[in-house]
């Protein structure tokens, strides 16, 4: 892989209401050209060779938007994998996901957990799904999980170091991002990846994501090169 290219991009795809709202359109309209999107840049990671992207695709905090949205949000991943599993399938291209998945509907954790074991042995690019994600809630999980441990003498408190917490992070089979992206305009972390993205590149657009392409992922790979050359040369 080209070493101008990061192995593992995280993106916050935002501003699909607004992008909606502005043109006269249903949130719920602007999510489904959220997926739209997603599925375009998808590709364009795979053609670029970055091997990892993980997807804020629905955070904690968004079981209180309207219900009617909520319910989008949620047949939307269902509606995706079932429309795409092929092609992920025959691309190489491996779904797992970050996140409680005990609290989604029936038919989204069913179409998700299908996705994730029908595509497990693929090797080409890795798509990390945060579903019902929260960074707080990750480290929450994490500490209680070595609590437990601790408890049961099967690890002691001397042990415990960044290595052993991030074993009980969800994405603990994975490396760090070298790239945050985040659209729609906001220029916060929002809960994702709190602990992961530490160290990482950010790099902001006010462009709405269903107006998100290769073109602005290539810019924004660009940049955060020029960065790293002015940072050590």
């Amino acid at each position: 892989m080209d070493k101008s290219v990061p192995m593992h991009l995280a993106l916050m795809m935002d501003g699909n209401g607004r992008w909606a709202q502005k043109q006269g359109r249903t949130r719920s309209e602007g999510h489904i050209a959220g997926a739209k999107a997603m599925e375009e840049i998808l590709d364009s990671c795979l053609e670029l060779g970055i091997k990892i992207v993980t997807l804020y695709a629905f955070s904690t905090e968004n079981w209180t938007r309207p219900e009617h949205e909520v319910k989008t949000l949620m047949d939307l991943p269902a509606l995706f994998l079932k429309k795409k599993l092929p092609k992920f399938r025959k691309k190489k291209m491996k779904i797992i996901v970050s996140g409680d998945l005990s609290r989604l509907p029936t038919h989204t954790r069913e179409a998700v957990t299908k996705a994730v074991q029908q595509t497990k042995d693929n090797d080409r690019m890795i798509v990390n799904f945060a579903l019902n994600y929260g960074g707080r809630d990750e480290l929450r999980m994490a500490v209680r999980s070595l609590v437990q441990d601790v408890e049961s003498s099967s690890v002691s408190i001397e042990e415990i170091d960044e290595t052993l917490l991030e074993k009980n992070l969800y994405t603990k089979n994975l490396p760090d991002p070298d790239i945050f992206i985040r659209t729609g305009g906001e220029k916060r972390l929002s809960n994702f990846l709190l602990w992961q993205i530490a160290g990482t590149e950010l790099w902001f657009t006010d462009t709405y994501f269903p107006d998100f392409n290769k073109q602005l992922l290539i810019q924004a790979i660009e940049e955060v090169n020029q960065r790293k050359q002015k940072r050590f040369n």
